[in-house]
């Protein structure tokens, strides 16, 4: 029989935003003003705290979370049958992959980006090939390459992450379809955690008509479920049938189900923070380039920003009380990635920037 001992690939954790715990124990921090995870920066809705508030917890949560895909359908427009929901993007993309890869599979994933797709690739036992985009581009692919390269290499999977993490790139309906096209017969797994967050985005919905096009949303990312976890994907039918069949029962516990309800009836809460984000990323960006640093345009709720040594910036802003993303596990040394919140906070966070440079840590632009 065997054992765990007889299994020896072990696969690192991919770095995430946000402070553990431990770290803040080991730098004897309270009180923190978080700019490494982008999320809602309204916070959840006050109809998730009632609607969490009424859970009777003794009761198991619906297996099926039925009313919750019901409302989803609502809001898409995808058949509730395409719809799966799972405990966070995070779990749907594990589940992608140990579904639909074998061990020897091809899988490709554009980069740099979230570090899960690799991770979750890896655990799959698939031969993971990175597609990178170069910094003189502004990190934007080269698409015909990138469809010439997945043509190639035949993957079962490719994900795509848009607008990009941590790089902001949007890619437009075309190029998403070049790229969906050229992985046939494999499936593109097109992950728009932070597309709510896009002025006048584009809706891929239709693109799962093509029969190899799905689709991730992050309820955590729109209506700050960070706690909770809370995502779904919208898929062709059978993929949908799939990932159901592999999900393990109750992945999506009773809270997330009920705060997931109650956003979905609040719409007007994620008007407001779009509304927010707007705002404080104008704010954001003039600020930056009266600073003098060198950051790419953002799409959505987060910006990258160049710093000299990012490890060293992120330490320092933390000593102020602010946390940035490093991004140096995205393979990005020199890059910070920083959430939009609320302009009162984005003032705050800029008054520390400028404090850093003024220490002669940052690099300018030229």
């Amino acid at each position: 029989m065997a054992s765990c001992d007889s299994k020896p690939l072990l696969i690192q954790k991919p770095v995430h935003g946000g402070l553990g715990v431990r770290e803040l124990r080991l730098l004897g921090l309270d009180h923190i003003i978080d700019f490494s995870s982008s999320v809602n920066p309204l916070g959840p809705s006050p109809k998730v705290k009632e609607a969490v508030a009424r859970l009777d917890l003794a009761y198991y949560p619906d297996p099926e979370s039925l009313e919750l895909r019901e409302a989803l359908a609502a809001v898409t427009g995808v058949a509730m049958e395409q719809i799966v929901p799972g405990n966070g993007s995070t779990d749907l993309i594990h589940l992608t992959a140990s579904s639909c890869l074998s061990a020897g599979d091809e899988a490709v994933v554009l980069g740099p980006t979230f570090g899960e797709y690799e991770a979750a690739c890896r655990v799959a036992g698939a031969s993971l090939h990175t597609i990178s985009a170069e910094e003189g581009r502004g990190f934007s692919w080269d698409i015909q390459e990138s469809c010439r390269t997945v043509r190639d290499l035949k993957p079962g999977l490719v994900f795509l992450c848009n607008p990009n993490n941590p790089t902001g790139v949007y890619l437009e309906r075309r190029e998403v379809e070049e790229l969906a096209e050229a992985a046939r017969p494999g499936m593109l797994v097109l992950d728009e955690a932070y597309v709510s967050f896009v002025d006048s985005a584009w809706d891929a919905t239709e693109l799962l008509a093509s029969g190899n096009v799905m689709l991730l949303r992050s309820m955590t990312k729109d209506y700050a479920l960070t706690g909770l976890r809370l995502g779904y994907a919208l898929c062709p039918p059978g993929v949908a049938q799939l990932l159901f069949s592999r999900q393990p029962t109750w992945s999506v516990n009773a809270a997330a189900q009920a705060g997931g309800l109650a956003s979905l009836s609040d719409q007007e809460h994620l008007i407001k923070a779009q509304r927010c984000v707007g705002g404080a990323r104008d704010l954001i960006v003039r600020e930056l380039q009266a600073l003098r640093l060198r950051f790419l345009p953002p799409s959505a709720n987060f910006v990258l920003v160049e710093v000299g040594e990012a490890s060293s910036v992120r330490r320092q802003l933390l000593g102020k009380g602010i946390c940035v993303r490093d991004c140096t596990s995205f393979g990005l040394p020199r890059y910070i990635r920083i959430a939009i919140r609320r302009k009162a906070e984005c003032a705050v966070l800029l008054t520390a920037l400028k404090d850093v440079l003024n220490e002669g840590t940052v690099a300018a632009v030229e």
